[in-house]
């Protein structure tokens, strides 16, 4: 069989930059002064990035060694095949914009604090590059897109969810980080998530897939509860997340920083949902059409599975919130009641 990988547009040049980025990376690192020449024109060090802007952006391309360099060419081309198909070119475009550009400027201002708060050189001078921000980025729009799909690694030997992988790709860097002393790649980690999330849920523009009208309206941002902040942690752990998270939600939406989800806003995002789940995640290398069969039924049970369970803690929540309580009227004629079935047990008139 001819092998024919169609490599939609704008990942194709993201590719080309990833190899002409990280190959002139390189070719500075031993054609001079690595630190002077590589940190001011192509990684990011915070105490001179204000002078070299494009360094918010070329950092994210800019690898240090062939393991990184292959881990985000099969990212970009990976992720970006699939997202691009799925979004269209301009929203990819935008998304890769905002998930490059933010994180390596919270990374560089989260480090200029820590100079602030320890005056400590290496705060200041720290190299931030590397593509960890955009690989947090695009498992946050997989875990939108397709949250009950199975991911296989080694012929089946190791199956994991795509809800799942957020949290053990943050679990990892965090570890790494704190271990081996990557606190870069933990920093990255968590901004990119963080700013993927933010964008995906409250700004990002969406055609209504629920919508019958051909006109092609569009949503804002992704109310649905599976994609709520607390859904991507483990079960145990999701009630004191959801707790700080709401808190965090109501005084943003006090602030008029976040406009708040209405009940139909989070009706139409679970309905938005579950038809995207429908379709499932195409395989890019696998053309065994009857696993993928196979797996998208899988995932289309898994995700009736998961709806059920939200409506019945809806349900129950509910229920709770809307216990009848008895009225004065009742109340009174609960009292003659008692009064009249066992005399003589009144209180005496204490007027």
């Amino acid at each position: 069989m001819q092998w024919r990988i169609s490599i939609p547009p704008l990942t194709r040049m993201l590719l080309a930059l990833l190899v002409a980025f990280s190959v002139s990376y390189q070719a500075l690192r031993f054609g001079g002064d690595a630190d002077l020449i590589t940190g001011h024109y192509l990684a990011l060090i915070p105490q001179w990035a204000l002078f070299t802007p494009w360094v918010y952006f070329t950092a994210s391309y800019s690898e240090q060694n062939i393991i990184t360099f292959l881990i985000a060419g099969a990212t970009i081309l990976l992720g970006g095949k699939y997202l691009e198909r799925a979004w269209g070119s301009l929203e990819f475009g935008k998304f890769i914009l905002i998930v490059t550009l933010l994180p390596n400027f919270l990374a560089s201002l989260v480090y200029v604090l820590l100079f602030a708060l320890s005056p400590k050189a290496e705060h200041a001078l720290v190299v931030i590059q590397g593509s960890v921000a955009l690989q947090g980025a695009f498992i946050v729009a997989f875990k939108q897109l397709v949250p009950e799909h199975t991911v296989t690694i080694l012929r089946g030997a190791v199956k994991i969810r795509v809800k799942h992988l957020p949290s053990l790709f943050l679990a990892a860097n965090s570890l790494s980080g704190i271990l081996l002393g990557t606190d870069t790649a933990l920093v990255l980690a968590w901004v990119g998530f963080l700013t993927s999330w933010t964008y995906l849920r409250f700004y990002k523009t969406q055609p209504d897939l629920s919508s019958a009208s051909t006109g092609g309206s569009q949503l804002r941002g992704d109310a649905s509860e599976t994609f709520a902040f607390a859904y991507f942690w483990p079960d145990a752990i999701q009630s004191p997340i959801a707790a700080i998270a709401d808190g965090i939600y109501n005084a943003l939406v006090a602030l008029r920083i976040c406009t708040p989800f209405s009940a139909e806003d989070v009706e139409i995002g679970n309905e938005q949902a579950t038809a995207r789940g429908e379709g499932g995640l195409p395989s890019i290398l696998n053309h065994d059409g009857s696993r993928s069969g196979r797996n998208k039924q899988e995932e289309s049970e898994r995700r009736r599975a998961l709806a059920l369970k939200v409506l019945d803690q809806r349900l129950q929540a509910a229920s709770t919130n809307n216990k009848p309580q008895p009225t004065i009227g009742q109340s009174s004629a609960s009292s003659g009641a008692v009064n009249t079935a066992t005399p003589g047990t009144e209180r005496p008139d204490q007027n």
